[in-house]
């Protein structure tokens, strides 16, 4: 829901723009001019303007012939155009809880996760590992993950994630990451290993699923 009020305030160019480059891990003016249907000087244009603001940097790709090609990508800055989940209040009650006793807070998440895979498990669709991993990326993306479920014969079965709207509970209670999971194993009945890509302001979430 968030998304979509943003995306109807702002200019409709900025939002495409920022949403495809969360979507990867950089992307140059042809790339995101072929990917929008835009025009290069047009794409280029919104670029310097995101860029003069703050929101988008550039690095330089090597290519094997050539010179280098510029891309540009998310600054940290541009996490705060995505949803969080209250996270000022929800830390302040954690806290709050783990003052009162030790392992308060710990087990506050762990009833959040619980209620989150009852919730999941009553959505998700399909008898196939497969069926419910494409299930659960689209309920996790719908709630603001942007996620999505990929398969190639080199990486396997994964979801990829380019958000995670609970990312300031998760770096301050590092023992969420194996409670979410957890919650991923149980909902797909099957093995999941977590891994987290950083590059500058990007993020990309990996739920590796193990099927054999």
């Amino acid at each position: 829901m968030f998304l979509k009020v943003f995306r109807d305030l702002c200019r409709p160019q900025w939002f495409a723009i920022i949403y495809a480059v969360k979507r990867s891990t950089g992307l140059s003016v042809p790339e995101l001019a072929k990917e929008l249907g835009m025009s290069y000087m047009g794409v280029k244009k919104h670029c310097v303007a995101l860029e003069k603001l703050g929101y988008l940097d550039t690095w330089r790709r090597p290519k094997v012939v050539g010179r280098p090609e510029k891309l540009y990508r998310l600054t940290e800055k541009a996490d705060e155009v995505f949803p969080g989940v209250g996270d000022d209040l929800t830390l302040a009650i954690l806290e709050a809880a783990g003052q009162l006793e030790s392992n308060a807070s710990e087990k506050l998440l762990f009833s959040f996760f619980q209620k989150q895979t009852e919730k999941l498990g009553k959505r998700i669709k399909g008898n196939s590992v497969v069926d419910r991993a494409t299930s659960l990326a689209k309920q996790r993306d719908q709630a603001g993950h942007m996620s999505s479920c990929v398969y190639d014969r080199e990486e396997g079965l994964r979801i990829v994630e380019c958000h995670n709207p609970l990312q300031r509970i998760f770096d301050r209670y590092p023992t969420v990451e194996r409670m979410e999971e957890q919650m991923f194993e149980r909902l797909l009945n099957a093995s999941v290993e977590r891994s987290v890509i950083k590059v500058s302001g990007l993020r990309r979430f990996i739920y590796q699923i193990h099927t054999l």
